[in-house]
């Protein structure tokens, strides 16, 4: 029933470099196919009892593919050049544990990857030229890195920093918001919009001004 339901759909293909993204999306991807249980532990399918009826050998049979299933899964879902790396895993756990021990790195490695991308996201500040549904979409890409590598970064965090990060031109609305607001509650799409509202009326206003110009010469 499950892998029927979503047929026409492929996982990403792992390359090398976007382990954690691919792991997230393969694991949502083989929850709806109902296979995930068997990569998360090398699960034995028990036998049948006396005199089965029709349906439980055919249940059983059913239950019997998924581990291949699974496994043939995982390797549609990685380069060829990684394929040749776990063709002699013989369970999808293996294979899966495998993959995780190659690419999501030491404990080491973590923390250091951690380390870099929290100080990419100290010193990201908004360009003059930049939207802020720009800025804040360059932001949470740093953000979601940071997350899928199991560091938590609160929802409070990143307002603040939006709010520390952006140019002068928002001050005035900076100040409206802590008036009318607890900035400490707010979520960022909710910043996000207000500053936008701000950005169209700027926008408006602007060509309000060259249109009034361009009548005037």
């Amino acid at each position: 029933m499950a892998s029927s339901s979503i047929p026409n759909l492929s996982p990403s293909v792992l390359s090398g470099e976007n382990y954690q993204v691919w792991a997230v999306k393969m694991k949502a991807y083989l929850r709806g196919l109902g296979l995930w249980q068997w990569v998360e532990a090398e699960k034995e399918v028990p036998p049948l009892g006396n005199n089965p009826t029709l349906n439980e050998i055919r249940a059983h049979e059913e239950e019997k593919t998924k581990a291949p299933r699974a496994l043939f899964v995982i390797h549609g879902a990685v380069s060829e050049t990684i394929f040749l790396r776990i063709m002699d895993c013989e369970t999808t756990k293996e294979a899966w544990d495998k993959l995780k021990e190659m690419y999501a790195g030491s404990d080491r490695t973590k923390k250091i990857q951690i380390l870099n991308l929290k100080r990419q996201f100290q010193v990201l500040n908004m360009k003059d030229n930049e939207s802020i549904k720009e800025f804040a979409d360059r932001l949470m890409e740093v953000v979601n890195k940071i997350r899928l590598l199991g560091e938590d970064l609160t929802d409070e965090s990143v307002v603040e920093k939006v709010l520390v990060s952006l140019p002068e031109r928002f001050e005035s609305k900076i100040s409206s918001l802590e008036d009318s607001k607890d900035l400490t509650k707010i979520s960022l799409a909710e910043l996000v919009h207000a500053f936008q509202a701000q950005e169209q009326r700027r926008l408006m206003r602007q060509e309000t001004s060259n249109e009034g110009a361009f009548l005037a010469k």
